[in-house]
C-alpha cells in the first residue's frame, strides 16, 4: 500500500556569521536541531557539497536530502568538463548516505537563455546520474521565468520551480495561479516548489506590511499565505523555503544591512528566530506551543493594534495586563486579536485544548503606545519606503500616472512608447542579468501588466520621491487615457 509523504523542506546554506564555511561539529548540530525543531523533514543542500558531517546527521535523523552541484544561473560552454567532474564526485562521495533521494543537475541555469549546448550538457549529466546511481532520481530547480514547455522541464526525473511571486514580482496569489495552471496543463508531471521566500531584517517592523518593505511583519504574512497554498495542493511533491538561515551575499546591499541575503527564517548567527519560523512550526511540528508575533514591534503608534499568535493548538486565550481579553479559534494556525492600547501593556497568551487552558503552553511580550514612530523600525527612503509616509502621486483626471497599471499604459501607443524608452534606459544601466535568448512567458507578461507602475519602480529600487520618478509621472500626466 502506497502512502503520501509530503516533503516539508528548507534550503540550507551552511555558512554563518563570523566563521564562513568553517563550521564546527557543534555548529552543524545546532543547525540540524533548529531545522528539526521547526518540524521540517527534508533539506535542500544548496548549492554545493556540504560538510560530510552534516550528511551524517541527515542519515541519523531521517532527513530526506536533495543534493546538488554548483551549476548555477549562467551556463558556460567551457565549463562542461567541470560540471561532469563535480557530478561524479558528488555521487561517488555521497552514494552511501541513505538520506539522499536525488542528485540535482543545476539551479536557475536558464537566466541567460536556453541553448543547445546547455541542453546537451544537461542530457550528459542526467545520463551520468542514471549510470552511476540507478537507485536514485535526477532533479532540477528551474528559474520562474523558464517556459513550462521547455525541454529542460521534463528532462530530469523530478523537477521544481523557484517562484518568488509576492516578493520580486507579482502578488502572493500568483503562486496559487501558477501551480493550478501548471497542474492543469501537465497533470502527470511531478512538480515541486524548490525555492520561495521574502527578505526581512528583524529591526524593520510595520502594522501595514507590504511587499518590498523588508519588514519581519511582511515576511510572516507572506509565509502564512504560502503554507496555506501548499496545504491545498497535494500534487506538489515537496517544498523548500529559501532559506532556513540568512547567509552571506557579497553583491547585495539591501535594507541598510549589506552583504547578506535576508530571506532566512533565522538570523545569520542563528540567535534570533523570526516570526515566520513559528508559522512553519505551527503547521509542521507536533509539539504544542504558542507564539506571540511582533515582539520586536514594541513601540506602536496605532490606537488599536493587532496581536497575532501562531500556534498548533485549536484555541488560544489572550490576557492583557493580567485581565482575560478573549479566546480565539483558528483552522490555519493564525489567531488574531484587536487590542486597544494607551500605555505600556503586558500580553500573555496560553493554549486551550479541548476547552481546557494549559498555562504551561504560553508566551508573553510587551507593547507600548507611542505618539511618534520609532525610527529604528524603518530605513532611509532610498532603501525602503516607510509605511507611514504615503507618497503623493500627482494625477490629472482622464490622464495616466504612476498609479496606472503597466497594462493600461502599454495599451496606449504614446504610453507604450514612453515605457519602451524607460525600459531601454534601465536596461542600459543594468550589467549582466537576462540574456537575449530568454523568452518571457505569457503568464509573466500578464502578471506584470496587472501591476501599478509605481510598484514596479519600487521593486527595482527607484524612489517615488526621486526626480526620475516625478519626471516620468509628469510625462504620463500628458497622455490621455
Amino acid at each position: 500500500m502506497k502512502a503520501s509523504y509530503p516533503l516539508h523542506g528548507v534550503s540550507r546554506h551552511q555558512d554563518r556569521l563570523g566563521v564562513g564555511n568553517a563550521l564546527t561539529k557543534e555548529m552543524h548540530e545546532e543547525d540540524m536541531e533548529l531545522i528539526l525543531s521547526m518540524g521540517a523533514n527534508s533539506i535542500r543542500l544548496a548549492h554545493y557539497q556540504h560538510d560530510q558531517y552534516f550528511y551524517d546527521l541527515c542519515d541519523e535523523k531521517g532527513i530526506v536530502v536533495w543534493a546538488e552541484i554548483p551549476y548555477i544561473t549562467v551556463h558556460m560552454p567551457s565549463g562542461r568538463e567541470n560540471t561532469i567532474r563535480q557530478m561524479k564526485e558528488l555521487i561517488a562521495q555521497n552514494y552511501n548516505h541513505t538520506s539522499i533521494i536525488c542528485w540535482a543537475i543545476s539551479n536557475e541555469i536558464s537566466l541567460q537563455g536556453v541553448t543547445e549546448d546547455l541542453l546537451e550538457n544537461h542530457r550528459i549529466l542526467n545520463d551520468l546520474i542514471h549510470e552511476m546511481d540507478p537507485s536514485r532520481v535526477s532533479a532540477m530547480a528551474n528559474l520562474f521565468m523558464l517556459e513550462t514547455d521547455s525541454p529542460l522541464v521534463t528532462l530530469p526525473d523530478i523537477r521544481g520551480y523557484n517562484l518568488y511571486y509576492g516578493w520580486y514580482v507579482g502578488e502572493m496569489e500568483d503562486n496559487d495561479a501558477w501551480f493550478d495552471k501548471f497542474h492543469e496543463e501537465h497533470p502527470d508531471v511531478v512538480i515541486g516548489l524548490t525555492e520561495y521566500g521574502a527578505d526581512s531584517t528583524i529591526k524593520l517592523q510595520s502594522p501595514k506590511p507590504e511587499k518590498g518593505d523588508y519588514t519581519e511583519s511582511y515576511e510572516a504574512v507572506y509565509h502564512e499565505h504560502m503554507l496555506e497554498m501548499l496545504a491545498k495542493r497535494p500534487y506538489i511533491w515537496g517544498s523548500y523555503v529559501w532559506n532556513m538561515f540568512e547567509f552571506a551575499a557579497a553583491g547585495r546591499d539591501e535594507a541598510g544591512d549589506p552583504g547578506k541575503n535576508h530571506k532566512g527564517l533565522i538570523t545569520f548567527e542563528r540567535k534570533v528566530k523570526k516570526d515566520a519560523y513559528y508559522i512553519y512550526k505551527a503547521w509542521w511540528s507536533e509539539d504544542p506551543f504558542v507564539h506571540i508575533c511582533g515582539r520586536r514591534y514594541h513601540d506602536r503608534i496605532e490606537e488599536t493594534t493587532e496581536i497575532k499568535v501562531y500556534a498548533n493548538v485549536p484555541e488560544v486565550k489572550l490576557y492583557v495586563d493580567d485581565k482575560e481579553f478573549g479566546t480565539v479559534a483558528s483552522d490555519n494556525h493564525v489567531f488574531r486579536f484587536s487590542v486597544p492600547i494607551s500605555g505600556t501593556h503586558k500580553l500573555y497568551t496560553s493554549a486551550v485544548i479541548d476547552g481546557v487552558e494549559h498555562a504551561e503552553i504560553s508566551d508573553t511580550m510587551e507593547v507600548v503606545k507611542v505618539s511618534e514612530p520609532n525610527p529604528e523600525y524603518f530605513v532611509s527612503a532610498d532603501k525602503v519606503r516607510n509605511w507611514f509616509d504615503e507618497t503623493e502621486i500627482a494625477e490629472e483626471d482622464g490622464y495616466f500616472s504612476l498609479n496606472s497599471t503597466m497594462g493600461e499604459i502599454s495599451a496606449n501607443p504614446k504610453g507604450k512608447a514612453l515605457l519602451d524608452q524607460m525600459m531601454a534606459v534601465m536596461t542600459a544601466k543594468t550589467a549582466g542579468g537576462m540574456g537575449e535568448g530568454v523568452k518571457v512567458s505569457k503568464e509573466m507578461h500578464a502578471i506584470v501588466a496587472r501591476q501599478p507602475l509605481k510598484r514596479l519602480l519600487g521593486q527595482v529600487g527607484i524612489d517615488l520621491e526621486s526626480d526620475a520618478a516625478k519626471q516620468l509621472n509628469a510625462a504620463l500626466n500628458q497622455i490621455k487615457k
